[in-house]
């Protein structure tokens, strides 16, 4: 007997009351999101980890060793599915990812852990897909598709391409391609974007989308033709339509930073477009955001609050991601034979899951863990990530011109927009001094610069960004800089950069920030100069001094360590800064910092 039909067995058996069910959950309404009903006084129970009865009584399941849970009445909600992350932006491992958000409800995650490719290639992606698959809830990996994401424009520390894409995608508890990011790469019918997303196709798994432009002309179509089934860099109504009409799933993100649901989200409001092609998501979450404001369940309560009932909203979370991943026959609902994962909820519109149940075991109760979660060690090479050619002064980071002294020249600079992944290319008017061009705090003009830390060139390029908001001399540096992730460092003062960089390397990578030339804010993150191994509550607390420290230095924005972190992600546009110089993203050319 195969275990396929000992599992079916055992489902049927107790159905049926020939046998006893591990788990019984008793007197609850259940939010039968396959139905959109909500159904009272329903029984539900499971065995080896899987539904096999859900009516109105389920006595004749229970035995001497059934555990018997009393809803009373409660909600019996499905374990509820992000469709669209990344670890990494926790600034945490996989492990204490799932430590801080599966005891608020998530009891799925579909994760793309292209930083770590960037930094390690593959051996990087098969270290995430190794602890995933020890997790007591569902982690399901994408392979990421753009290592490095704009090729020619950056230097990453490795990469991958389509051999690397058709040799992972054997490995089990690889669901599919990370998001196509070289949107002009698949329009242009580029040979290495076509040939990884054949090899998904190949394999009978789903192509991740990420089409970062406003245009929803001919490349649009030409981006939708090349297969992409989702997409998440939507910001307009317009965008979720268009998505949607193309054939792909929008999915709306609300994360630490990207706040995109308000606005596609009336798509569905008052557009009147039909739900199950719309999906929620989170994209990127720091420490902090998970640890205070939650995950999964946060973004259904905002749902909720721009205007989806709960049943929706709870679906584009659940049912309609799963069958999106081609696994609504394992998950997604609260139906037999699906794993048995169910919430027990006081309240649908103020969101909270009192007990948490995953893989059919009681995981989580008042948000105090009930089980062990795995000890995993990291090898040294993924703890020495951080290669620098020599230590960095305040030289380094000046910015040169040979104009006259006084003389007024137009710069291309880096403008941030808050709360959302796309930048201005802003022309400002700035003065040659010294042969160089400062930060202006009275202009909020600060430099950025970005070094490179994978091959140790000792390569630094320096530019103008505007939107950080700084009013004090200071600097801050990090090693979480999308997607090649060398180490970036933004400032006011040639000095205070120096140091914050130099701390950087000394310190294994992370964040930090400098004010008045000492370190007031710091968070290390040894693990491929992305992620530490201490739980998410006390990364929260170091990587809330690094915010704190962005409002010594006068920023105002929200999250702006989660700003800071996509400065050098080229492709999205307006205007990036890599290790190759300044990038026109709209243009897909690099432009000179000072127009001499």
């Amino acid at each position: 007997m195969t275990p396929s039909t000992k599992l079916t067995t055992a489902l049927v058996d107790v159905a049926m009351g020939r046998a006893h069910a591990d788990l019984v959950v008793r007197g609850g309404k259940w939010v039968s999101v396959q139905s959109g009903e909500i159904i009272p006084n329903i029984d539900i129970a499971a065995v080896q980890g899987h539904i096999a009865y859900v009516g109105r009584d389920a006595s004749h399941t229970i035995g001497k060793k059934t555990r018997v849970i009393e809803a009373k009445g409660r909600y019996l909600v499905p374990g509820l599915l992000d469709a669209h992350m990344h670890v990494e932006s926790g600034m945490v491992t996989v492990t204490e990812f799932v430590r801080a958000v599966a005891v608020r409800g998530t009891t799925g995650m579909f994760i793309d852990p292209h930083e770590i490719a960037n930094v390690f290639g593959l051996r990087g992606v098969k270290l995430m897909v190794d602890e995933a698959l020890k997790q007591p809830i569902h982690v399901w990996v994408q392979v990421p598709s753009c290592v490095p994401s704009a090729p020619g424009f950056e230097t990453p520390g490795s990469s991958i391409g389509p051999k690397e894409v058709a040799e992972a995608m054997a490995w089990k508890g690889i669901i599919g391609l990370g998001e196509m990011m070289n949107f002009p790469g698949v329009f242009m019918s580029d040979k290495k974007m076509l040939d990884e997303m054949s090899e998904t196709h190949a394999a009978g798994k789903v192509i991740g989308g990420h089409y970062a432009s406003p245009d929803l002309g001919i490349p649009f179509h030409g981006y939708a033709a090349g297969g992409a089934e989702d997409d998440h860099e939507g910001t307009r109504v317009e965008d979720a339509i268009a998505r949607v009409r193309q054939g792909m799933k929008a999915m709306l993100r609300y994360g630490s930073a990207w706040f995109d649901v308000a606005a596609q989200v009336k798509a569905i409001t008052e557009k009147k477009l039909d739900s199950r092609r719309f999906i929620l998501c989170t994209d990127d979450s720091h420490a902090e955001t998970l640890t205070q404001e939650g995950h999964m369940d946060r973004v259904l309560r905002h749902a909720i609050g721009e205007g989806l009932n709960p049943m929706t909203a709870i679906q584009m979370m659940t049912i309609n991601t799963a069958e999106h991943f081609g696994l609504s026959r394992e998950m997604g609902m609260i139906a037999p034979g699906r794993w048995a994962d169910v919430l027990l909820v006081e309240d649908l519109m103020r969101f909270k899951a009192d007990v948490v149940i995953a893989k059919g075991q009681v995981i989580a109760e008042n948000g105090e863990w009930q089980v062990k979660l795995p000890a995993v060690k990291y090898p040294k090479w993924a703890t020495n990530s951080i290669h620098m050619k020599r230590k960095l002064t305040a030289e380094d980071f000046a910015l040169r011109t040979g104009a006259v002294d006084g003389s007024e020249l137009e710069a291309h600079v880096i403008g941030v927009i808050e709360n959302q992944a796309p930048t201005r290319h802003l022309r400002m008017k700035v003065k040659a001094e010294n042969g160089e061009v400062k930060a202006d705090l009275r202009r909020d003009l600060a430099k950025i610069a970005l070094v490179e830390r994978h091959r140790a060139t000792g390569q630094v390029t320096v530019g103008l960004v505007s939107g950080f908001g700084f009013t004090r001399r200071c600097a801050i540096g990090s090693t979480v800089a999308h997607d090649s992730h060398h180490m970036i460092v933004v400032g006011t003062d040639d000095e205070s950069m120096a140091i914050a960089a130099n701390e950087l390397a000394k310190c294994g990578g992370g964040q930090v920030v400098v004010l008045d030339g000492r370190v007031v804010g710091l968070v290390e993150l040894k693990i491929a100069g992305l992620m530490s191994s201490e739980r998410a509550d006390a990364v929260a607390k170091k990587a809330a001094t690094v915010l704190d420290g962005f409002k010594m230095c006068g920023s105002e924005l929200n999250n702006p360590n989660m700003q800071l972190s996509l400065m050098a992600l080229a492709v999205i546009p307006e205007l990036r800064i890599s290790d190759k110089g300044l990038v026109d993203v709209t243009q897909f050319d690099f432009i000179p910092v000072l127009e001499e």
